[in-house]
C-alpha cells in the first residue's frame, strides 16, 4: 500500500485565521484575525495579522474565514476496530464481547491491524483529531501507521494474563523500542486490559515496569457499576482499590470509562490525582444502556484529569471527538441536573488540554501557544448549521461537524489541506480494508481472544 510522504517544512505560517485560546482555567476566547507562526514543528508566535512578514522560505496557509483550534485528543480508542464498525449492534455488553467482538478479534492478523489503524488515522485526520490514545493488539503495526500518516499517538499494547509471561515480556519490549519514536510523535503506555482479565501479580509487575521506564498504564477499570459490584462481591475491593493496591495508580494511570467509580474510590484517586486521568466515552454507555455515567464532576473536584474518548468504532461507530465531546456536555448536564454545569469552555478544555494531560503530553500539546508543538486544526463554521454564528465556542461544541474540518497540521506538517488528505492514499486504503472484512467478521470458528465475565 502506498503512503504519500511530504517533507517537513522549515517554517509555516497560518495567516489571517481566528484562533481559539484555551486557557488552563476559565473561559475560552476567540482571538480575531491572527497569524500562527511555526518553526521546526513548534509554535513560535501567535500574533495579530499584519504584524508579520513571513520569509520567502515559509509555507503559508490562508486561514481567512477559518477558526484555528488545538488538535483534538481522542483519549481512549482501539483504532483497528474500525474494521468492525456496525458489526455488533443491539446486543448486551456480554453478547457484544463474547458473541461478536472477541470472536472477530481472534481473526485479526498483523496486516489487518495495520490496515485498520491506517483507516482510523485517515478518519481522525479528517475530523481534526491529531492525537489518540490506543489500546490494542499488534501495537507495532499501529505505531507504523502513526509514523506513516503523521499523527501523534500514545499506544498501549493490550495484555491479558491468559496470554502468559511471553506476552508480558513482549509488551515491555514494545515500550522500550517504540517510546519516543516517529520524531517523538509515538509514545507508549503499558496496557493491562482490566483488573478482571489481568491478575494482581501481573498488574504489580507492569506497574513496576512503568515506574522503571517512566511510563503510565492505560487500563479499563470500573467500566460500569455492575463491574464494581462484582468486584466487591468476589474480592471485597472495588476495581479502583485493586489498582491502588497493585501500584497501578502510583505508577500513573489512564483509566478508560470509570462509570463504576463510587464514592469510596475518590480518596484513593485523590492520593494519585496528579498522575491519574479518566477517559469518558459517553456514546458507548448510551448504546449499551449503562448507568450511571462517568462521574465527571466528582472526578474533577477530586483533582483527577478527565478527557474525552470515543472507544473503538465497533462500539462508538465513529472516531469523531466532536460527537463525543457534545455527548459529554449533554449527558453530564443531565446527570447532575444542572444546566449551568459543563460549560462550552469546560467541554472544549476536556477535549484539548484535558486529553493532553491524560496522555502526559500537557507540555507539548493541547493549546495554540508559543512553545507548544504545532498541532493545528482549521475549521469552517460558515455552514448553515452554524449560522448565525453568535458564539464560535458554542458552535464548536453543539453545532460543528467533522466535515467542517478543512486543514490539519501535526508537528508543523500539513496532513490535510482544504479537505484533501496528503499522507494517505484513501481510495486504495478503502479498497484494501473492504477486501478483508468478510474474513474478519466470520465467527463460525468459535474462537475468542478472551471470555468476558467481569
Amino acid at each position: 500500500m502506498s503512503v504519500r510522504a511530504a517533507a517537513l517544512p522549515g517554517g509555516l505560517v497560518v495567516s489571517g485565521c481566528d484562533v481559539l485560546r484555551v486557557p488552563a482555567e476559565g473561559e475560552c476566547e476567540v482571538l480575531r484575525s491572527h497569524d500562527i507562526v511555526v518553526v521546526d514543528g513548534r509554535i513560535q508566535e501567535v500574533r495579530p495579522t499584519g504584524a508579520l512578514h513571513p520569509g520567502a522560505a515559509a509555507e503559508v496557509i490562508d486561514g481567512r474565514g477559518l477558526l484555528a483550534v488545538p488538535g483534538l485528543v481522542n483519549a481512549h480508542t482501539h483504532s483497528p476496530m474500525v474494521l468492525m464498525r456496525g458489526a455488533a449492534e443491539d446486543v448486551t455488553v456480554e453478547g457484544w464481547f463474547n458473541d461478536r467482538v472477541w470472536p472477530m478479534e481472534s481473526n485479526l492478523t498483523p496486516a489487518d491491524v495495520h490496515v485498520g489503524a491506517l483507516l482510523a488515522c485517515a478518519e481522525m485526520i479528517r475530523s481534526g483529531v491529531t492525537t489518540f490514545a490506543d489500546h490494542y493488539f499488534f501495537p507495532e503495526r499501529i505505531a507504523e501507521a502513526v509514523a506513516e500518516t503523521g499523527l501523534r499517538a500514545d499506544i498501549a499494547p493490550t495484555y491479558f494474563s491468559s496470554r502468559g509471561q511471553a506476552a508480558l515480556d513482549a509488551t515491555v519490549r514494545f515500550a522500550e523500542t517504540w517510546h519516543g519514536a516517529a520524531e517523538g510523535r509515538v509514545t507508549v503506555s503499558l496496557g493491562p486490559h482490566a483488573p478482571y482479565t489481568v491478575d494482581d501479580t501481573d498488574l504489580r509487575a507492569l506497574a513496576g515496569h512503568a515506574r522503571r521506564l517512566g511510563l503510565r498504564l492505560h487500563i479499563h477499570a470500573a467500566e460500569h457499576l455492575e463491574q464494581t459490584e462484582s468486584s466487591l462481591a468476589r474480592r471485597g475491593a472495588t476495581p479502583i482499590r485493586v489498582l491502588h493496591e497493585t501500584g497501578v495508580l502510583d505508577a500513573g494511570a489512564l483509566i478508560a470509562h470509570g462509570c463504576g467509580i463510587v464514592e469510596q474510590d475518590l480518596p484513593l484517586l485523590a492520593q494519585h490525582a496528579e498522575r491519574t486521568a479518566v477517559a469518558c466515552c459517553p456514546k458507548v454507555y448510551l448504546k449499551h444502556a449503562l448507568s450511571p455515567l462517568t462521574p465527571v464532576r466528582d472526578l474533577l473536584d477530586t483533582g483527577v484529569t478527565v478527557a474525552v474518548g470515543t472507544d473503538g468504532a465497533a462500539g462508538h461507530n465513529t472516531l469523531d471527538v466532536w460527537e463525543a465531546l457534545r455527548l459529554v456536555a449533554l449527558t453530564q448536564k443531565q446527570a447532575v441536573r444542572d444546566a449551568t454545569w459543563m460549560t462550552v469552555s469546560d467541554t472544549l478544555r476536556l477535549a484539548t488540554r484535558g486529553g493532553a494531560r491524560a496522555l502526559g503530553l500537557q507540555d507539548r500539546i493541547g493549546a495554540l501557544e508559543p512553545g507548544m508543538r504545532a498541532d493545528i486544526v482549521l475549521t469552517d463554521l460558515s455552514g448553515s448549521h452554524c449560522r448565525p454564528l453568535h458564539d464560535p465556542r458554542a458552535a464548536l461544541v453543539y453545532s460543528a461537524r467533522a466535515s467542517d474540518v478543512r486543514t490539519v497540521v501535526v508537528d508543523g506538517r500539513v496532513l490535510m489541506r482544504d479537505g484533501h488528505l496528503l499522507t494517505v492514499d484513501e481510495p486504495e486504503l478503502l479498497a484494501e480494508a473492504d477486501s478483508r472484512v468478510a474474513r474478519i467478521l466470520d465467527t463460525s470458528h468459535g474462537r475468542v481472544v478472551q471470555h468476558y465475565d467481569p
